[in-house]
């Protein structure tokens, strides 16, 4: 039930200054940052990330958002954390995103507006989809010594 899952703060997010509040909604749910750092990827590594999408027609837009600027790399770890994460971050598709989500409170792009333009969707974040995208994910975004393990308040109030 303890799982780990990969967190990017997209250099749309970082630019808009929401690594703080992103972070605050993680904690506030009892999750906790088990690594995190700051990168700007270069267009290999967004190969690697987006392997499943290199290839499809949106793929250069993806890679040219996502080496743009910085992105805030984070291994959230807590109970059902993929899906919590998942739920917390709301759809891909910010404009079909939940209010009170952090895609829903902080954008509103459409598929649409984006293919219009020629870029990739602006949606602030990356959550891994499963837990074998979770696994492989931080394997490629941390080494073993770059995770850590402590304990929070909110795991002493759940034993």
């Amino acid at each position: 039930m303890i799982e780990k899952t990969l967190v990017l703060v997209k250099p749309d997010g970082v630019q808009r200054g929401l690594i703080g509040e992103i972070i605050k909604r993680f904690e506030n749910a009892g999750l906790k940052i088990a690594g995190m750092k700051m990168v700007w990827i270069d267009k290999k590594f967004a190969r690697q990330h987006y392997k499943a999408h290199v290839g499809k027609k949106f793929y250069p837009g993806l890679e040219a958002m996502i080496t743009e600027g910085p992105v805030v790399a984070m291994a959230i770890e807590g109970v059902h954390a993929v899906a919590q994460v998942r739920k917390m971050v709301g759809d891909t598709e910010p404009r079909g995103a939940a209010p009170g989500t952090i895609r829903g409170d902080f954008a509103h792009v459409s598929y649409d507006y984006a293919d219009k333009k020629g870029i990739a969707i602006k949606n602030l974040i990356h959550a891994s989809g499963s837990k074998e995208e979770a696994d492989a994910e931080l394997k490629l975004w941390f080494k073993k010594e770059e995770l850590h393990s402590y304990r929070t308040v909110h795991e002493t109030h759940t034993m």
